[in-house]
């Protein structure tokens, strides 16, 4: 794909989330939360939520994929940070490394962002109090991190195929088990994790729409 097109997708992709969000804001809303709380797409989030159960062992597991997620962002940073150093240029820097930090800024700030900006609360309480649950910011973190990470993956180690087709491999699988075990966890509505997913897609659209411009 060009740059117009991945540009074109992810600008799809962010209007059907604010258009999903709309939905999740003005339709059956109750108050079927924690504490009193109103939940847009009520009867379809309580069926999923009483269907699905808790499973605080999901939970754990997704929450460790999520350190696994920020351990391989760090380690493209201290990359970039070593070739900035040995180069001595941040004009030298391979430009994708540039691209990803800057790709990074704007994950951190979309997490910053839902958590001011509060759409729906926790089916359940966790640490005493309500917490912010859309979009799924974990599903975000690991999707964004995890698809940008392949990319890199292909990129670094074009000549190691068995190395990156292992790396490729354990990456998907990281969010296959963090998708499911956050649907089923029972922390988050069913529209939480619809949210990350599309506002993800759109993210790494973004991304790749960036990778291409500086390639072209």
């Amino acid at each position: 794909m060009k740059f117009k097109k991945y540009l074109m997708a992810s600008g799809i992709l962010f209007l059907m989330f604010c258009l999903f969000t709309g939905v999740v804001l003005s339709v059956d809303v109750q108050a079927i939360g924690p504490e009193g709380s109103s939940i847009g797409l009520a009867t379809i989030n309580k069926a999923f939520a009483e269907r699905v159960g808790v499973h605080l062992l999901w939970y754990e597991i997704t929450d460790f994929l999520g350190l696994v997620a920020i351990g391989v962002a760090l380690g493209f940073a201290a990359l970039g940070l070593i070739q900035l150093l040995v180069r001595k240029s941040i004009k030298k820097v391979d430009p994708q490394i540039i691209v990803l930090g800057a790709f990074y800024s704007l994950v951190v700030f979309t997490y910053a962002f839902f958590e001011f900006v509060i759409v729906n609360y926790r089916p359940i309480i966790l640490e005493g109090e309500l917490e912010a649950s859309y979009p799924s910011s974990h599903t975000i973190l690991i999707l964004c991190v995890m698809s940008t990470a392949m990319m890199m993956f292909d990129y670094l180690l074009s000549n190691k195929k068995i190395l990156r087709w292992i790396l490729n491999v354990a990456a998907i699988v990281v969010m296959a088990v963090t998708v499911v075990g956050r649907l089923i966890c029972g922390i988050h509505w069913l529209t939480d994790i619809i949210a990350g997913i599309i506002l993800s897609a759109a993210l790494v659209m973004l991304f790749c729409a960036a990778i291409r411009f500086f390639k072209k």
